[in-house]
């Protein structure tokens, strides 16, 4: 017993410390626990079959495939725009949609995709981010109260429920807390927080994709020389490939993008080639972008019979043709030592070995209108290409600098396609699966990731990097402190103590005591974490007290989410303390009274719809 709590003791102070990864903390502390005979080898590997972790896992390729395929962009697109100008209204509405987006994707997922938005949004109506991230971050804390698999202390707490031989919680169970705790923190802000919240100026304004494609056309002039054209019935380019009339050399024009029109029979064949190459087909009524200067356009039109479609060199436009899901854009730096160098190459042209297009280009800071250019070592160039294209070029050659994260830049846009309803599709499937209890909600989570994967909306080489192995590990490793702590007795032990001083006066002390204690835990140490621990100490004092653990779980669930007191007790506190220029005592203060609200709220609340 001496030795698990000496054990515990140096595991908060290392999670508190945060000097290691709090994944190698919880490594450390579960390898201690079988190296000094605590628990035996089937109990210190436990956590990594638990169906907790497998589900939390899949969860995350779930947020991913969201993420990836424009629904968080899109949504987090909508609200802010509906605020106009009412810093008031903002507040409510980044703080409403955090939490309504956390109740089914990640909270880092969440953080991560509103936070560039809440931050060129604030500057944009006149506020300052420091005045909105909080709000959203603790949103996000917030909302994942609304389902089952909002936050992973939400699953810890109805496993163990259910592992002790009871029922566990049904999906949409925690919203009947979740609601009313979400409203507190929406009233809080709107008329106590908001003037608690610091007025910061941050040095950087993060840049979203909207930002950089308006940098992209006034450095690089990329929409000059675009059009659009339409193949007419009797234009000789029908049945025939791109590659047959070598466009580039015979009549100075390169083909960008193609959309092919079919009649509705034939709907099934795929409506566009965004990276047409010599190889592709054109038909009859496609309608090609085209890069050319004036007088080779109407030369082009004239020759092979097209038509012109209007198209505005404007901002949205342009994002619009260019950019989806599929298909971005990046800035490419050639430096001196590159194999670039000395090459003279068409704009528009499509470099098939690497899989990109050059659209454009700038020497010393100003466009070049040329046509073909030599490359000189400096030269930038605005260049398009598949987003895994994109990552790998600078892998793949070197001596070329690419600019921006186009990571991030892909889950900023807000364009639907095919796969995004297959995303959207398969976590409906999963809530079904959960909500009418058809099969356990580790596999629910398996089968509805399953989907995602096999159909590409994430594709696996980003599978393993959607999820965040950091948080997974640490639960699948601090599973075993669990187990130790209920076999050395100290569970007990801790469960009598709280049965004895506050049990005796009553249930609903004993409940504030579990409350206050689990959330001063989530404060340092990972929510999850903290869930795991106080989970059985939990139920072993209601089962002391001969009464139902459902309240006692439904709070320890609630209270690791209060992490509102410092910026180390959840990641997403942590993701915007930068942006936001926040000190450790911001949290302090904008977080106390909100947490005492939450603890008020719930002892009120928790008894009257789990009773005792």
């Amino acid at each position: 017993m001496t030795i698990v709590l000496i054990i515990l003791a140096i595991t908060i102070i290392l999670f508190v410390w945060g000097k290691f990864p709090p994944d190698v903390v919880a490594l450390l502390s579960m390898m201690s626990l079988f190296l000094f005979g605590i628990i035996n080898l089937d109990e210190t590997l436990s956590g990594f079959s638990n169906p907790t972790v497998i589900m939390i896992a899949s969860l995350f390729i779930i947020g991913e495939g969201l993420s990836l395929t424009g629904w968080t962009a899109l949504a987090g697109q909508k609200f802010v725009q509906w605020a106009g100008k009412s810093v008031p209204k903002l507040l409510l509405l980044v703080t409403l949609g955090s939490g309504l987006l956390s109740g089914f994707v990640s909270n880092t997922g969440t953080v991560a995709t509103l936070l560039p938005v809440t931050v060129s949004s604030a500057y944009s109506i006149g506020t300052l981010p420091s005045k909105l991230l909080m709000p959203v971050a603790f949103g996000s804390n917030t909302g994942g109260l609304l389902t089952l698999t909002g936050t992973p202390p939400n699953i810890i707490a109805s496993n163990a429920l259910q592992e002790s031989g009871y029922d566990p919680f049904s999906f949409f169970e925690f919203a009947l807390i979740g609601i009313p705790l979400l409203l507190i923190a929406l009233v809080y802000f709107r008329y106590i927080g908001f003037r608690l919240l610091p007025s910061n100026k941050g040095e950087n304004q993060p840049v979203n994709i909207d930002s950089e494609m308006h940098e992209w056309i006034e450095n690089y002039s990329i929409g000059e020389n675009l059009y659009r054209l339409r193949i007419r019935s009797m234009s000789p380019l029908i049945n025939t490939t791109i590659g047959q009339w070598n466009f580039e050399d015979n009549y100075n024009i390169s083909i960008i993008r193609l959309k092919r029109r079919f009649p509705k029979p034939l709907k099934r064949i795929k409506p566009f080639v965004e990276l047409p190459n010599s190889d592709t087909q054109l038909c009859y009524h496609d309608i090609i972008t085209v890069k050319g200067d004036t007088i080779a356009i109407d030369k082009f039109i004239l020759k092979f019979s097209l038509g012109i479609l209007p198209f505005k060199n404007v901002q949205g436009d342009l994002k619009e043709e260019l950019l989806n899901q599929e298909v971005g854009m990046a800035e490419m730096i050639v430096t001196p030592k590159s194999l670039f160098l000395g090459n003279e190459i068409p704009m528009g042209f499509y470099i098939e070995q690497a899989g990109i297009q050059l659209l454009s280009a700038s020497r010393n800071n100003k466009p070049l209108k040329d046509k073909n250019v030599a490359v000189k070592a400096g030269d930038a160039f605005i260049i398009r290409g598949t987003w895994e294209k994109i990552e790998a070029l600078k892998n793949t050659y070197k001596n070329l600098v690419i600019s921006g994260s186009p990571e991030s830049m892909i889950k900023s846009l807000d364009r639907l396609n095919h796969k995004s309803y297959i995303a959207l599709g398969s976590l409906i499937f999963m809530i079904v699966l959960l909500v009418f209890k058809i099969v356990p909600g580790a596999i629910a989570a398996m089968l509805s990731a399953g989907i995602i994967l096999i159909t590409g909306c994430v594709p696996m080489t980003k599978a393993y990097k959607g999820i965040s192995w950091i948080s997974v590990v640490m639960i699948a490793a601090m599973i075993p402190m669990g187990i130790a702590l209920q076999k050395t007795g100290i569970a007990d032990m801790a469960a009598n103590g709280l049965v004895s001083s506050l049990g005796n006066i009553h249930p609903i002390a004993l409940l504030g005591g579990i409350f206050l204690l689990t959330s001063g835990f989530s404060q340092a140490i990972n929510n999850s974490a903290t869930a795991v621990l106080m989970a059985p100490i939990a139920i072993l004092a209601a089962s002391a007290l001969g009464i139902s653990p459902e309240p006692f779980m439904i709070v320890v669930a609630i209270s690791a989410s209060t992490a509102f007191l410092t910026p180390v007790g959840t990641t997403t506190n942590a993701m915007v303390m930068a942006a936001g220029d926040y000190k450790f005592t911001d949290y302090l203060k904008v977080g106390t009274p909100l947490l005492l609200l939450f603890l008020i709220v719930s002892l009120v609340l928790v008894p009257l719809i789990w009773p005792f």
